[in-house]
């Protein structure tokens, strides 16, 4: 069997390329290709969305395990010293690839300051009464999603939570806002 040393364990959470936080059901081999050759794969349960994924151990998706409630906190305690700078990009087709390229690092800190800057962007359409990019929007909403996803899974609190839990730790006056409870502004 192929692949027999593993990075995870049973129960463990992880990070898996763009589906975001997942939990190791399991790790077991198995013959997807029907050759009569086992390859050990991890059977992931994503946290956030329905649906098993069959991982191979040796696969080429990035993984990596979440980070640590410790860890968290110091990201979050780091961000009044995050300059985030809004990308002004006329081509949507750039714009977009700026964005995958950061959300391709599977960084926190890179996922914050992204979010940040959107936020800061978001916030300008509207003071120039201007409408907020449908890409800004869609690359806002998935940051929040791999980004609070993997706090929530850190700090064990739900997800709607996460926004709360930021401003508190920073000693922000009002709670963050999440994409989500902003379109309900």
């Amino acid at each position: 069997i192929r692949g027999w040393e593993t990075l995870f364990e049973i129960g463990e959470k992880i990070v898996y390329g763009s589906t975001g936080v997942c939990e190791v059901e399991n790790i077991a081999p198995m013959d997807f290709a029907g050759k009569g050759e086992k390859e050990l794969y991890y059977v992931l349960h994503p946290l956030y969305q329905d649906g098993v994924i069959y991982a191979p151990v040796q696969g080429t998706v990035y993984m990596r395990p979440i980070l640590s409630a410790q860890e968290v906190d110091r990201l979050i305690d780091g961000i009044p010293q995050i300059e985030a700078s809004v990308v002004e990009e006329r081509s949507l087709t750039t714009l977009a690839a700026h964005y995958e390229t950061i959300l391709s690092t599977h960084d926190c800190r890179e996922l914050l300051t992204l979010s940040m800057s959107l936020y800061e962007k978001k916030q300008r359409a509207r003071q120039q009464k201007k409408k907020f990019g449908q890409i800004d929007t869609r690359f806002m909403k998935r940051t929040e999603e791999l980004l609070f996803g993997e706090m929530a899974a850190a700090l064990d609190i739900p997800v709607e939570k996460v926004p709360d839990y930021i401003a508190k730790r920073v000693g922000f006056p009002h709670p963050v806002p999440s994409e989500r409870q902003q379109e309900s502004l």
